[in-house]
């Protein structure tokens, strides 16, 4: 609401503007940090009146939004942030409102200093969501990401329009996989992030992509190394006990896309390949030659998986 509408707030600054709404509507980037705060450009919901809004980030995941149009929300996995998918955001704003936003402790939001589980990262997660948009939305995420959309989609079903697991699964971890985090948070406690994502990013590319992506590769360690290692740890606890949700996938009313890298060694393919199954409709790409992060290795490709995920989802809708 504009200041005309409520005098008073507890959540932000709100101020008139002298955009046109017309300008406002094609404004491609509506978010900006400053300092402890976090502004952007929106409509008063009562009187379409021109404002911005300044919220403390206590209050608000970093985010970025770009586009107009139905929207899509993209995820990023562990020690990732909003960047993983700069280029995805460009081209997939031609045609849709994009929003990628950074999970609590990652990229521009504070470091976590205290124990979280999935269910409160998806909370924080949907609250931000709900905080831009009230419609339905298609939400598309990686790995972690994969983990915190489930279980958005477990606490709010009715407001996916569509479910994109990009490298990710509704499996629980094997216990083989839960003693491998218990070791990473064993790690992290005794040495540094730096130390841990130096043998953490050249596994997540095929061996034949990395003198390829080499710019890549550095994009994520350089991500990685500025997460602090009070998040990663916590993280990797909710991770490791995380629940089994395969039934968000057989009770979904909504489309399900699986993008799967057939050499993925952070989500195996053939453990995790029967939940393909579970979904009343589902949309599958296995990549060859694809480890855990197709948006690099397989860029074009995926992101015109993404696109025509998009597509079919608000295709049902109408």
């Amino acid at each position: 609401m504009c200041r005309g509408c409520l005098l008073n707030s507890e959540t932000g600054i709100k101020a008139n503007t002298k955009l046109s709404q017309n300008k406002f509507r094609k404004a491609q980037i509506k978010y900006f940090l400053v300092s402890l705060y976090a502004a952007r450009l929106t409509l008063c919901r009562i009187c379409s009146a021109q404002i911005i809004i300044i919220t403390f980030m206590n209050h608000t995941l970093s985010f970025i939004e770009k586009g107009s149009g139905p929207v899509v929300v993209l995820l990023h996995g562990f020690c990732e942030s909003t960047r993983i998918w700069e280029y995805f955001t460009d081209q997939l704003s031609n045609e849709y409102r994009v929003i990628a936003i950074d999970l609590p402790g990652f990229g521009g939001n504070p470091a976590l200093q205290t124990d979280i589980t999935i269910e409160e990262l998806a909370a924080k997660v949907y609250e931000q969501i709900y905080a831009l948009t009230s419609e339905p939305f298609v939400l598309i995420a990686h790995s972690l990401g994969g983990y915190v959309a489930l279980a958005l989609a477990e606490q709010q079903p009715q407001a996916l329009r569509g479910l994109g697991l990009f490298h990710s699964t509704a499996y629980p971890d094997s216990d083989e996989k839960k003693e491998a985090r218990t070791k990473t948070v064993d790690f992290l406690e005794r040495h540094s992030i730096e130390a841990f994502i130096e043998g953490f990013v050249h596994p997540l590319f095929h061996f034949r992509n990395r003198k390829f992506l080499e710019r890549e590769m550095q994009l994520i360690a350089d991500v990685g190394k500025s997460t602090a290692t009070s998040t990663a740890i916590a993280v990797t606890k909710a991770m490791r006990d995380r629940p089994d949700r395969t039934q968000v996938l057989k009770e979904a009313t909504y489309p399900v896309m699986f993008i799967a890298g057939r050499e993925d060694k952070a989500i195996d393919f053939e453990a995790s390949k029967e939940q393909l199954l579970l979904p009343q409709q589902a949309t599958v790409h296995v990549l060859a030659e694809v480890a855990h992060m197709g948006m690099f290795e397989r860029r074009e490709e995926t992101l015109a998986m993404c696109r025509s995920f998009a597509q079919l989802c608000y295709l049902n809708a109408f």
